[in-house]
């Protein structure tokens, strides 16, 4: 299941932006801004959003059951890539549809005042979330880069969020340039303008939030300081000669499933047997709370060459970092 911290992101935006979405069609309604309608459906797109987020957040936190004995953490990537989806279909092309109706058939945006304050309060509301989710991003991230910490990351909830608003707030700037130069040169046009752009501004968000929720669909390992950490103690457990394969998958953020082929040494006797084999459990659990499944294998590494058509490298000499057996 995602952290507490990924809920509290989730509820602030949920707020601003429902807060803004109301204030944003009024405004569009009054005025008639193309761009300003555009943002209004972005805030109703980040609204529902929002709230799908939270609805894949509770159907994760639901007890494995005989139709899903693995629990149901991997349903918060499910919605986070409809999320994504929703902001490309709904999000980017409703804005490029008005963008282009308001390039075709201009008119002069009305009450200019207006769009500027609501747009200056959405930029200010857009902020508090933006810093919120910025600095719950930065917990997580660490010393990596962005980018790095994004494609690392495996709660979709709290990067998803974070780039909904940045993409939120890059569009309010966009917005209000394009009525303010429109109505500076007398240009109408470049309203329909920005409100195109601000479409292709969700169309990229929404691509790059469905890649990285591809991967995390598909299944991802731990990361290989976790997998280095898990090596080192069944290496160093007493009993063991050898790991022959080890996988790792993340059902959610904070769940991990391990299973692991290990060699122990010759004429351990089934009581030492089952005794190590706890023993590797607790250790792993205590050291990496996230790993909540743990299958462990008794198997000889020679049986398993054989079995393998000789192409099996121990994993204890050589650990490839995406968990495959080394080359």
């Amino acid at each position: 299941m995602a952290s507490h911290d990924s809920k509290r992101v989730i509820i602030a935006a949920l707020a601003g932006n429902s807060a803004i979405a109301v204030t944003k069609f009024a405004a569009a309604s009054y005025t008639g801004s193309s761009a300003m309608l555009s943002e209004a459906v972005h805030s109703v797109v980040d609204t529902g959003n929002q709230a799908l987020l939270l609805f894949g957040l509770k159907r994760s936190t639901r007890p494995a059951d005989v139709s899903h004995p693995f629990g149901y953490g991997m349903e918060l990537y499910f919605w986070t890539f409809v999320v994504a989806i929703l902001i490309f279909a709904v999000g980017a092309g409703l804005s490029i549809y008005e963008g282009v109706s308001g390039m075709r058939d201009p008119h002069v945006v009305t009450n200019i005042r207006i769009n500027y304050i609501v747009l200056g309060l959405a930029i200010a509301f857009e902020g508090v979330v933006w810093v919120i989710a910025l600095r719950e991003f930065r917990k997580q991230k660490g010393a990596k880069s962005y980018m790095s910490a994004v494609r690392d990351s495996k709660d979709p909830a709290i990067f998803t969020v974070f780039f909904e608003d940045s993409a939120a707030l890059l569009g309010l700037v966009v917005a209000l340039a394009g009525i303010y130069f429109g109505h500076r040169l007398g240009i109408p046009e470049l309203d329909g303008l920005a409100s195109i752009v601000i479409g292709l501004i969700l169309a990229v968000t929404a691509m790059v939030l469905a890649w990285e929720c591809k991967g995390l669909l598909i299944g991802e390992a731990a990361d290989p300081a976790t997998i280095a950490g898990i090596k080192k103690i069944i290496e160093t457990t007493r009993g063991v000669q050898g790991i022959n394969e080890m996988r790792t998958m993340h059902l959610g953020p904070q769940d991990i499933l391990l299973a692991i082929s290990v060699d122990f040494a010759d004429g351990v006797v089934s009581e030492d047997l089952e005794r190590t084999v706890s023993e590797i459990e607790r250790s792993i659990k205590a050291d990496f709370p996230d790993i909540t499944k743990i299958f462990i294998e008794a198997q000889d590494f020679c049986s398993l060459r054989d079995v393998e058509g000789q192409t099996v490298t121990r994993q204890s000499e050589t650990l490839d970092p995406n968990n495959g057996p080394a080359a």
